[in-house]
């Protein structure tokens, strides 16, 4: 029996688990969610799938192991990435039975598209990528690894998003075909920005055109 883990159990978790049993095609598997240890969770079940710890997760025979995690955090997607070793569980990615990618597109492990996500022609998508339902990537964009992109956001041709970024819901990001536009590694563009030039790493942009909201601390 193959065990496939979906880590993360809360709304996002519960969102993307009917997709994931879209995405396996194998009879011979088990899906279940999967809750790091110190999580406050008491349901032994939800909708029809067990919940694990991880500790659980990874002492239930199997003849292989799997994992995929729907948690908004990008840093903590990347933590828990990075903690589980390659010869422990290896990363599945999710992806909607509608989701649409272009000639040429590049998508690395553990990435999860939600419905009426698309992605053109030629770009390349890094690990762990959260795409959610209508969010669109253009041609020849390069986005990082431990990204996310919101409800009908929209990255143009020629657009890099570094590693951990965040796009909020409705958020768009213009072609940067003359100069790429660079979204910084963290850099969190908000919710309905328009975004026509770079953005430095760190940072949050609102508005249109988006500028300046604030910088980590």
């Amino acid at each position: 029996m193959k065990l496939y883990g979906v880590v993360g159990a809360g709304g996002l978790g519960r969102q993307v688990m009917p997709l994931a049993r879209m995405s396996i095609s194998d009879s011979e598997t088990e899906l279940v969610f999967v809750v790091e240890n110190d999580y406050p969770i008491t349901q032994k079940v939800i909708n029809g799938h067990r919940v694990l710890s991880t500790t659980e997760f990874f002492s239930t025979k199997a003849s292989e192991r799997y994992f995929s995690i729907a948690i908004g955090d990008p840093k903590a997607r990347e933590r828990i990435a990075k903690s589980i070793a390659a010869d422990v569980a290896r990363p599945f990615s999710i992806l909607a039975p509608n989701h649409v990618s272009f000639d040429a597109v590049t998508v690395e492990e553990g990435a999860i598209l939600c419905p009426f996500t698309n992605i053109s022609s030629n770009a390349k998508i890094g690990r762990f990528f959260f795409g959610n339902s209508y969010s669109s990537i253009g041609h020849d964009s390069v986005i990082g690894d431990f990204v996310n992109f919101g409800i009908g956001a929209i990255a143009c041709g020629h657009v890099i998003v570094e590693d951990l970024a965040q796009i909020g819901p409705g958020a768009v990001i213009r072609d940067g075909s003359k100069k790429p536009i660079v979204i910084g590694r963290g850099a969190i563009v908000g919710m309905g920005a328009v975004v026509t030039k770079s953005v430095p790493p760190g940072v949050t942009v609102v508005g249109n055109p988006a500028r300046l909201h604030n910088r980590k601390k």
